[in-house]
């Protein structure tokens, strides 16, 4: 069975993205034959998702069974507002049939698949459905990418807790960027402080991998 590994945020613009790409290279380097999907992405003019179109480009390097997919089969949803889906869609029913089918196709190229969302755990997707209804519907483990920011001591415990709530096994990785230099005096010594492993997409990929996998 092909394992599912959903990528959230504690909020948009955190580096979700990046971190799928990072992701799909050390999972390649190991052997997987990797995949990567995102069901829903907004903000996409002219056809053009920008998330989608760097994940495709970069599984199809890695992976040269996904050569003839396309970028409507990575990202089977697209709103033009960027927005949340739901407002984007104007609250549009989510048709989970569709990214069902979505998944099953691409799951024939690859023995590891990567489920990119949309924002953070809160983001609404419809009327009845968020962004975290998706990683238990999909049966899928969780990585919450999070920033290195002030703030992201508050941010981090909620997301995470949300992940617990909803039963979903996950791990938590900081995405530290070149300015986050006050993460190692603002926020990590709390962290360490109370035991929260501090895993750095930048620094720790290999490690975040093998926990993902074993999830």
């Amino acid at each position: 069975m092909t394992k599912r590994i959903f990528i959230t945020a504690t909020n948009t613009d955190i580096g979700k993205t990046y971190t799928t790409k990072l992701l799909l290279r050390e999972f390649a380097s190991r052997g997987f034959r990797v995949g990567v999907i995102k069901p829903i992405e907004t903000g996409v003019v002219d056809g053009y998702a920008q998330d989608g179109s760097e994940l495709l480009a970069c599984v199809k390097e890695l992976n040269y069974e996904f050569e003839n997919v396309s970028l409507s089969d990575v990202v089977p949803i697209t709103y033009k507002l960027p927005a949340a889906p739901f407002v984007s869609s104007n609250n549009t029913k989510l048709d989970l049939h569709l990214l069902d089918k979505a998944v099953e196709n691409l799951e024939k190229l690859c023995d590891l698949l990567i489920i990119e969302g949309a924002g953070g755990l809160y983001v609404p997707v419809d009327e009845d459905t968020m962004m975290v209804d998706l990683i238990k519907h999909f049966g899928a483990s969780a990585l919450l990418v999070t920033h290195c920011s002030l703030g992201c001591i508050n941010d981090t415990l909620l997301s995470k807790k949300v992940l617990e709530d909803k039963n979903i096994e996950h791990l938590v990785a900081f995405n530290c960027r070149e300015d986050d230099k006050s993460f190692s005096s603002v926020s990590e010594p709390y962290f360490l402080k109370i035991g929260f492993e501090v895993l750095k997409v930048n620094q720790n990929i290999d490690t975040i991998c093998d926990v993902l996998y074993n999830l």
